[in-house]
């Protein structure tokens, strides 16, 4: 009877999907994890892995230990355990950081949870540079994987042509330079796409054309239509 219940909650937690969270790089995510019922985990053992990298582990004691490449950056929530929480926090994630998770409970018939972790690209930077012909629109998109599709896009949706575009590759992160050459004022949106992990992120800027050149103008006709009222007074 032990052993057949031990192969049902296997078939339940160990074989099913797993739980999909995506975040942008640079940014903190929290990876679920409670057992099956939900029992309170204060002095229960849970241990967080990737593959057979350790991440977090919680002993017997209420003490915790963190892996290598995670310490100073993974945390649980403590005052949660007693309703059965035993998610973990990652603060700054990074690419190194994508991948499968395990939440373990070796006491608990050994139950076993997956998460996977998306690190997508982080939020581009963008910027307008001013040229003799107008307005060049840039946008840089810094150690992304896997490579992303990056446009820039008009106030109305539409795909602006691409004046330069600039790509390297290192160690399987992409670095992208792409800029857009504008002639006319409108909010402008760099919209950087990932189709294989379905993330987006995306930075907006409003690019003023020839915009400087209205206000002058504007005030001194106003200027000028004063001196006139004073002129007709005295």
């Amino acid at each position: 009877m032990e052993l057949l219940l031990l192969v049902c909650l296997c078939l339940l937690s160990c074989s099913g999907d797993a739980v999909k969270v995506v975040v942008d790089q640079d940014s903190d995510a929290v990876l679920p994890c409670s057992p099956n019922p939900k029992v309170d985990l204060t002095g229960q053992v849970f241990d967080w892995k990737k593959g057979r990298q350790e991440v977090f582990m919680h002993n017997s004691n209420d003490k915790t230990t963190q892996g290598p490449d995670f310490i100073g950056r993974v945390s649980h929530f403590q005052d949660q355990l007693q309703n059965g929480d035993a998610s973990i926090k990652i603060r700054k994630t990074k690419m190194a950081d994508n991948g499968t998770y395990s939440c373990i409970f070796p006491h608990l018939q050994s139950q076993t949870f997956y998460i996977t972790l998306v690190v997508g690209a982080s939020k581009p930077s963008v910027k307008t540079i001013k040229t003799d012909d107008g307005m060049v629109l840039q946008c840089e998109v810094l150690g992304a994987s896997p490579k992303p599709k990056v446009e820039w896009k008009d106030g109305s949706g539409n795909i602006l042509p691409v004046k330069d575009l600039k790509e390297t590759e290192n160690g399987g992160l992409y670095d992208i330079v792409l800029q857009a050459a504008v002639t006319k004022s409108d909010d402008f949106r760099c919209v950087v796409t990932q189709e294989e992990i379905s993330h987006q992120t995306e930075a907006e800027t409003y690019s003023s054309v020839n915009g400087a050149a209205a206000g002058p103008g504007s005030n001194t006709g106003l200027v000028t239509l004063w001196f006139l009222v004073l002129l007709l007074l005295f």
